[in-house]
């Protein structure tokens, strides 16, 4: 089939894709977005967080087709040209970046816990990254990062 989808505000389409095949494979292999990691596949790990029609979702548990005609923001989205988001720019100046596998999940994350919340708590922080892991657990570096996000 072909996928029809909006991606970081520009149309895309992607042919051959199969029915069974995830979001993130055509993020990644198909339309050369890597950023979003393929890490568990199974939804567990948050590190393939995306934006579909403005609510972060696991792209690995997300079959291509539900995308067809929806709206996609991918970490690589975030950005303004070359100018980081504040989420992002947080994240390299507060040193919360390690491996970085985690870390364009968990900024994605925490971009939709300040679009809803812009002053978070500690607990509300904690709360909205629950659902991303970091294999490195540099949980206190990524905390400070968001905590900085707040502020700018």
């Amino acid at each position: 089939m072909r996928l029809n989808v909006t991606v970081n505000g520009e149309a895309r389409q992607a042919d051959d894709v199969w029915e069974g095949e995830s979001l993130l494979y055509v993020l990644r292999e198909r339309l050369g977005l890597p950023g979003s990691k393929n890490a568990c596949e199974q939804g567990e790990c948050g590190s393939c967080t995306v934006y579909l029609d403005g609510t972060p979702v696991c792209a690995c548990l997300v079959a291509a087709g539900q995308a067809e005609g929806r709206e996609v923001r991918t970490v690589e989205g975030l950005a303004e040209g070359d100018q980081l988001d504040r989420v992002q720019q947080s994240f390299v100046d507060a040193g919360a970046v390690q491996c970085g596998f985690c870390t364009p999940g968990l900024v994605v994350a925490a971009h939709d816990l300040l679009k809803r919340v812009p002053n978070p708590s500690d607990p509300e922080i904690r709360e909205a990254l629950a659902g991303n892991l970091c294999r490195c657990t540099g949980y206190e570096k990524i905390l400070d990062a968001v905590r900085l996000a707040a502020t700018r």
